[in-house]
């Protein structure tokens, strides 16, 4: 009833008490509990636990942004345009935290230690051919930007069909990207978590990964939100929080790819 009143009264959205950021909270503490004991070799199933509630309080915590958006009105000019600062600042965020990875990669790399024997690569270790599977990873999202890009357009323009087929076609080259980069991390020939550059390697590019897939998620659930009919020409900041989202992951695998591919390369192993 308040929710009610209000939206007639001004542009702004008071949202109603929600229990979903303290669960989503307690949610992620048990997420980052279970992934310390997976990896020390404890037990997983804290990991799933924690994994499996948090992505139960996306599912009920976008479902009720969702409600307040597409049915009850409440996401008007001005409280989109608050959605908006919030992704920008969400994405500024996220740059902060990459910028820690580049900045442990290229402390290793500028100035390597004795132990490293004072080169880097250290030596020893042999790297992936940037022309190679990278490469392909490279063209692989630089399409999937273009792609996405279109879609938006084509919704834009009130083309729905253009806007599910070129999406289709974004969440299967996400896809294609996770397919390649297991494939490269199983081929890797230097080991998960030993020395300077293994650890800098996996978790630059792993936390990228996650990215990935988190963001193919987002354009999944926009695919879906699209054969619901959800979307509008004028209203869609879904999507466009999607899109943003995914450009901004090609954007730092193209840093990644320049700086650990093919600035960090040193004696390349043969497959």
């Amino acid at each position: 009833i308040m929710a009610e009143g209000h939206s007639r009264d001004h542009s702004y959205h008071l949202v109603d008490p929600s229990p979903w950021p303290i669960v989503g909270a307690f949610a992620a503490f048990i997420l980052t509990l279970g992934m310390v004991l997976w990896f020390h070799d404890v037990t997983i199933w804290v990991f799933i636990i924690g994994a499996v509630i948090t992505a139960y309080v996306f599912l009920v915590w976008f479902r009720d942004i969702i409600k307040e958006g597409e049915h009850q009105g409440f996401h008007t000019p001005v409280v989109q345009l608050g959605l908006r600062y919030g992704m920008v600042l969400f994405i500024a965020s996220e740059v902060m935290f990459f910028a820690a990875w580049f900045w442990a990669y290229y402390n290793a790399a500028l100035f390597p230690t004795e132990t490293m024997g004072g080169t880097w690569p250290p030596e020893g270790v042999l790297t992936f051919n940037p022309w190679d599977l990278p490469l392909l990873n490279t063209l692989i999202l630089l399409l999937s930007s273009t792609t996405v890009t279109i879609a938006h357009h084509a919704l834009r323009n009130g083309n729905y069909a253009g806007l599910k087929i070129w999406l289709w076609v974004t969440v299967l080259l996400g896809i294609s990207f996770t397919g390649c980069q297991i494939l490269e991390y199983v081929e890797a020939p230097f080991p998960f978590g030993q020395g300077a550059y293994g650890s800098t390697f996996f978790m630059a590019t792993g936390f990228h990964g996650a990215h990935v897939i988190i963001g193919t998620i987002c354009l999944l659930v926009c695919l879906i939100r699209a054969y619901a009919g959800h979307f509008k020409p004028d209203h869609h900041f879904g999507l466009e929080a999607a899109a943003w989202y995914w450009h901004f992951v090609d954007v730092v695998w193209i840093f990644l790819f320049c700086s650990i591919y093919w600035y960090g390369v040193g004696p390349i192993a043969h497959h």
